[in-house]
């Protein structure tokens, strides 16, 4: 392969740049696992997520919290990132500490479901802060498109929307790759 390699680092920021929805596990007091798909906002150092305050992960969090993050396109080559990571429970509340650009990216869910800016901030006014402690990569056999330095990777949705056109002509093309 002549790309250079992106270290795993590199390439789960680049997944948590891109990403709409990542999973967030923890562990209740006794050990039971807690699995769930949550709206985040990264600036490079850590995620940003509000949660509902009585939520399962936020009692979780409290008797433990370290916790772990997954994310990304588990299709061909299980282009996936693993994050471990040990959550903050802020004193200060959402609005506080909401991130400028949060609620634009998830301003079309936020009308499909109903709720608005003030609405989202009071209901899920408990902020959790998530600081890396260890970024693990997870692929198949192939090097995924995120661990490509020199392309960034296609949104996998819009992937997903090609290899559907090109399918029925038995062609399969990464976006960004040139053609053969």
């Amino acid at each position: 392969m002549t790309a250079a390699t992106l270290s795993p680092a590199a390439r789960i920021d680049s997944l948590l740049r891109t990403q709409q929805t990542v999973w967030m596990s923890t562990a209740a007091a006794d050990g039971t696992p807690h699995l769930v798909p949550i709206w985040f906002s990264w600036d490079g150092d850590r995620l940003f997520v509000a949660s509902k305050p009585h939520a399962r992960k936020v009692r979780n969090l409290r008797d433990n919290p370290r916790l772990m993050i997954a994310l990304g396109e588990p299709d061909e080559d299980f282009d996936v990132g693993l994050v471990e990571a040990v959550a903050e429970l802020p004193d200060r509340t959402t609005a506080a500490l909401l991130p400028p650009d949060h609620l634009a990216k998830y301003a079309r869910q936020m009308r499909q479901t109903g709720i608005d800016p003030a609405e989202y901030a009071e209901t899920y006014s408990q902020p959790i802060l998530i600081r890396p402690t260890r970024f693990l990569p997870w692929h198949g056999r192939s090097v995924p498109a995120s661990a490509l330095a020199d392309r960034a990777p296609a949104p996998a949705v819009l992937q997903r929307a090609v290899d559907r056109l090109l399918a029925p002509l038995g062609l399969r093309r990464a976006l960004g790759a040139s053609p053969a």
